[in-house]
C-alpha cells in the first residue's frame, strides 16, 4: 500500500467513502500531521483527481485560526494524499453524545467559531457543503476548529452532497450551494447543541427531505432570545437567511450579548473546555503522549505544534483544509517525491516558488443593489447570480451575461417612469434561482417585482430567465435551445397545446390556448422565457403579453424533455440531463 514518503504512520483515525485518514510523524522533524489518502476508486477517477488538485491549491491560501491547516497535496502514479494539520481535541459530535445539550453560551461560542471559519472560506469562494458536528473539533482550551471541507463530490452525485439531517433545502433540490447553505447547516448544529436534538428528524429520506423543505422550524424548543436567530438561519429560502457567515456572526454577537451578558463568550469557552477535558483520553495526540489536552487558551490560536484534534474526517468531505505559516513548518516543509513515472507534487513550503492557486469556477448569489439614477426615481434591491474563479476573462463574460437581462428590465422601468409626470420613488426587487448550474450551461430564473405607486398594476412584475454557455460566457438565445421546427406553425401549435395541458388547473393557461409566435420568445421583452432544468424545460409564460386579459396574468409550466422531442435541441438536452 502506497504511503507519503518521509512520514511514519502512528495510528489510523478513520475510514470513509472517499479515503483513509492516519496520524503520522514527519521523519525529519518529528512533527505530527494528519494524512488523508484517496480510495483506489477515486484515485483512478481522472476528473475527480483534477478537481481534488484544484481545490487543494485553493485551500492552501486559506489561513484562519478557526480552520485546520492544509499543508500540501502529494500525487504519484501510485496514489494521492493531502497532508493536514493535526489538531488535538475531540469532535463536537462526541461532546454532544457525552453531555447532551450544551449551555446556550457554549453553543453560541461553537457557532461563532464555525461561522468565522466558514466566512474565511466563503471569502475565497469556497463552500463547505458538509458542516456537521463530526467536522468541528473542540480542543482542550475550549476553542474549536473546522475540518474536512466537502467541496469536491463524486462524479454522478449531481449537486446533492452533504449529510441529510443538516442539508439545506437547496441541497435537497440538487441546486448549487452558496454561503447561505453553510449558514443553514451551522444553524442546524447550533439547534442540536442547545436542545440536544436535531431540528428535523424522520424515519425515511423522503420524509426528512419534506421536513427540510416545508416543515416549520421548531423554535419553541429554544430559549426565547435565540428563536429569531435560529429562524433566520433555518429559513427555507436562502434569500431569507443572512447573506453570509460573517453577517450572521454580527447578528449572533448582538443576540448573545443582549441575552447572556458581555462575558458570554468567555463563559462559553470555559464550558467547552470542561466538556472537552472530560474526554481528553480520546484526544489522538494526547493518547500517544504527543499533545497537551489542557492547553490554555493562549496556546490555541496559532495552529502550530502540539495543540492540534486531528484535522481530517474520513466521510463525505474531500479536503480537510487550509494553512498557516506555522503549519508548513509542522509538516516538515517541502514534501518531496521521486520524478519516476511522472509523479506530480504540490507542496506548501513557504519561501519557495509556488504557482498561484486558481479557484475553480463556482456559482453563488451576489448583491444587486442600485440607487436611483437620473430623472427616474428607481432603485433596485435583491441579489443576482454570479460566478467566481476560473479564467478571469471568461468569468467576466459570464457575469456580464447573467446581469444583462436585469439591466435591460431596469432600463425599461426607468423609461416608463420617466414618461410619467411626477413619478414617485419606486423599487425593483429581484430574487434569483439557479435551475441548472453546469457543467456546460448555467440557467437562472429571476423573479422581478416592481413596488411603485406610479406603475402599480401587477403586470409590471414578471419573471426573467437567462441561460449562459459556460464555455464561451455568452447568453444562449432561445433559438439555440428550441429547434427551428419549434418556431414553425406546426411546432408552435404543438408547443401551445402542451403548455395548455401542462398548466396548473387553476391557471388561465389551462383553459386558454396561448397564441404563440416566434416574436413572443424574442428580446428585448419576450412574452415567454425558457429555463433549462435537469429533467425538463421551464416556460415562464406572460399571458397578458400574449394578448390575453390582464386577469390571466402569468403561468409557469415545466414540460419534460421526453415530451418535447423535435422541439428542443437534443445536444442541449444531453448537456443538462
Amino acid at each position: 500500500m502506497w504511503r507519503v514518503p518521509g512520514y511514519t504512520e502512528l495510528r489510523t483515525l478513520g475510514e470513509g467513502a472517499q479515503g483513509r485518514v492516519v496520524l503520522a510523524r514527519h521523519d525529519a522533524t518529528g512533527r505530527t500531521a494528519a494524512i488523508k489518502y484517496l480510495t483506489e476508486r477515486l484515485n483512478g477517477d481522472a476528473a475527480f483527481r483534477d478537481r481534488f488538485r484544484e481545490e487543494a491549491r485553493l485551500l492552501q491560501r486559506l489561513r484562519d485560526p478557526y480552520v485546520a491547516g492544509l499543508y500540501g497535496l502529494v500525487e504519484t502514479p501510485e496514489g494521492a494524499a493531502i497532508v493536514m494539520e493535526a489538531v488535538d481535541g475531540v469532535a463536537l459530535r462526541r461532546v454532544l453524545e457525552e453531555h447532551g445539550a450544551l449551555a446556550p453560551e457554549a453553543a453560541l461560542t461553537v457557532l461563532k467559531g464555525s461561522l468565522l471559519g466558514l466566512a474565511a472560506a466563503h471569502d475565497l469562494g469556497i463552500v463547505h457543503r458538509d458542516y456537521k458536528p463530526a467536522n468541528v473539533i473542540v480542543r482542550g482550551d475550549g476553542l474549536s476548529k473546522l475540518i474536512d471541507f466537502g467541496i469536491a463530490v463524486d462524479a454522478g452525485e449531481a449537486g446533492r452532497s452533504g449529510t441529510p439531517v443538516y442539508m439545506a433545502p437547496e441541497q435537497w433540490r440538487s441546486e448549487p450551494a452558496s454561503p447561505a447553505t453553510d449558514v443553514y447547516a451551522a444553524t442546524c448544529v447550533f439547534f442540536e447543541c442547545v436542545t440536544g436534538r436535531r431540528p428535523f428528524a424522520a424515519d425515511s429520506p423522503a420524509v426528512l427531505m419534506n421536513h427540510h423543505l416545508t416543515a416549520p422550524v421548531p423554535v419553541e424548543a429554544l430559549p426565547g432570545p435565540l428563536r429569531p436567530l435560529v429562524g433566520r438561519g433555518l429559513a427555507k429560502d436562502p434569500w431569507d437567511r443572512p447573506h453570509g457567515a460573517r453577517a450572521f456572526v454580527a447578528e449572533l454577537e448582538s443576540v448573545a450579548a443582549a441575552a447572556y451578558g458581555s462575558d458570554w463568550e468567555a463563559r462559553g469557552v470555559r464550558t467547552l473546555a470542561g466538556a472537552a477535558a472530560a474526554l481528553a483520553a480520546l484526544f489522538p495526540l494526547t493518547a500517544l503522549g504527543l499533545g497537551a489536552a489542557g492547553a490554555g487558551a493562549g496556546a490555541g490560536t496559532s495552529g502550530a505544534g502540539t495543540s492540534g484534534a486531528v484535522a481530517a474526517g474520513a466521510g463525505k468531505g474531500v479536503l480537510g483544509v487550509v494553512g498557516t505559516k506555522a503549519g508548513a513548518a509542522v509538516a516538515g516543509g517541502v514534501i518531496a517525491a521521486t520524478a519516476a513515472g511522472g509523479a506530480a507534487v504540490y507542496v506548501a513550503a513557504d519561501g519557495g516558488p509556488r504557482r498561484p492557486p486558481v479557484a475553480p469556477l463556482s456559482v453563488q448569489l451576489a448583491s444587486y443593489q442600485q440607487g436611483a439614477q437620473g430623472s427616474a426615481p428607481l432603485s433596485t434591491a435583491g441579489q443576482l447570480v454570479q460566478v467566481r474563479g476560473g479564467d478571469p476573462a471568461l468569468a467576466r463574460r459570464i457575469n456580464e451575461s447573467l446581469r444583462a437581462p436585469l439591466e435591460e428590465r431596469r432600463r425599461y422601468y426607468e423609461r416608463s417612469l420617466a414618461a410619467q409626470p411626477g413619478a414617485r420613488p419606486s423599487v425593483s426587487r429581484v430574487k434569483a434561482a439557479v435551475r441548472t448550474g453546469g457543467p456546460r450551461y448555467l440557467s437562472v430564473r429571476y423573479d422581478v417585482t416592481l413596488d411603485s405607486p406610479t406603475l402599480s398594476h401587477p403586470t409590471w412584475s414578471s419573471p426573467l430567465a437567462v441561460t449562459v454557455d459556460l464555455k464561451t460566457g455568452q447568453a444562449v438565445p432561445v433559438t439555440r435551445i428550441l429547434t427551428p421546427a419549434a418556431f414553425e406553425a406546426e411546432g408552435l401549435g404543438t408547443l401551445a397545446t402542451r403548455l395548455k395541458n401542462g398548466a396548473d388547473v387553476n391557471s388561465c393557461l389551462r383553459t386558454t390556448l396561448p397564441r404563440l409566435t416566434r416574436r413572443a420568445f424574442e428580446p428585448p421583452q419576450p412574452a415567454v422565457h425558457v429555463v433549462l432544468q435537469r429533467g425538463g424545460l421551464e416556460f415562464l409564460v406572460n399571458m397578458t403579453a400574449l394578448g390575453e386579459t390582464t386577469a390571466c396574468g402569468k403561468a409557469d409550466v415545466v414540460l419534460p424533455y421526453t415530451g418535447l422531442t423535435g422541439l428542443v435541441d437534443p445536444e442541449v438536452v444531453k448537456a443538462v440531463s
